[in-house]
């Protein structure tokens, strides 16, 4: 059963942000929350053996103070961990979250991830990592690698969260991407917020049609959904909605062979994570 909502956290500035965020939606969906770290496999190896790579001559005293090296390593990873974890507990609590609980792991992140899908209800993510300082205009180095391997929604968060007041869901009429706005309709996490739905393309009857469907969908599940249709390019058509209207999260559906699937899970995807100015929902 998909129950957790599941912030993923790692020391980065970010990391304050993905709290909030998850705490808001852990509160929001009447759900657990579990913070996790996972210690990379640089981190948690055992002593190796470095007789080969010194040469001959090298003193056995200096082969174990690497080896001591690596194993100290290893132990400060683990209560750098420790201490990320319980800073995000602490930060959960404050928010209204009864009983936060943490987790960390040896391994890979997106490994790590893969087997505890199954209990996940919501993954929340921040949109940069611990090297957004060197590389301050691209998105993490694990998102779009997280993004591609999990079938769960993905809660992208800015380095600053807010509560939204306003949403916006990018539809583009086919039946894969308004299976989006039916998890929308009858999730809570956005419930009382105004959603307005945005297709970009041509204005068509048929175009027409499917917009006001979904947003009856909407409708119907209490949600006032504002529907429009736009010319343009994808990504700087939605940020430039997303700006005129003053929208403080941004909902993306990535379920078939659409412009938006192609949008996300393209080369597309760096973009809009690199410039998107609030945090993004990603609908698997």
């Amino acid at each position: 059963m998909k129950t957790v909502v599941l912030a993923c956290i790692d020391g980065s500035r970010y990391s304050s942000a993905v709290c909030d965020a998850a705490a808001w939606a852990a509160l929001r969906l009447d759900a657990p929350l579990k913070f996790f770290h996972a210690l990379s496999k640089k981190q948690d190896v055992p002593p190796a053996d470095l007789s080969g790579s010194i040469g001959f001559g090298a003193k056995e005293s200096l082969l174990n103070e690497l080896a001591d090296l690596d194993e100290k390593r290893g132990k400060l990873a683990k209560e750098r961990g420790r201490q990320i974890l319980a800073e995000a507990r602490k930060l959960a609590r404050n928010a209204g979250v009864a009983e936060p609980v943490v987790l960390q792991r040896h391994g890979g992140l997106v490994e790590n991830l893969t087997e505890l899908e199954e209990g996940i209800r919501l993954l929340v993510f921040g949109q940069r990592g611990e090297a957004a300082f060197v590389a301050t205009e691209h998105p993490g180095s694990h998102l779009e690698r997280v993004a591609r391997a999990m079938h769960r929604p993905i809660l992208v968060s800015t380095e600053v969260f807010q509560a939204p007041q306003r949403v916006m869901l990018a539809f583009d009429g086919s039946a894969t991407t308004f299976k989006g706005v039916e998890m929308v309709a009858a999730s809570p996490l956005f419930r009382g917020l105004p959603c307005h739905l945005v297709m970009v393309g041509s204005e068509t009857a048929s175009a027409r049609r499917k917009l006001d469907r979904a947003r009856k969908t909407l409708e119907e599940g209490g949600f006032e959904a504002p529907a429009t249709i736009l010319a343009g390019e994808v990504e700087s058509t939605l940020n430039q909605y997303q700006r005129d209207n003053n929208i403080d999260l941004m909902i993306m559906g990535a379920y078939g062979h659409s412009r938006i699937r192609e949008f996300l899970i393209g080369s597309t995807t760096t973009a809009m994570l690199r410039k998107s100015a609030v945090p993004l929902l990603l609908l698997r």
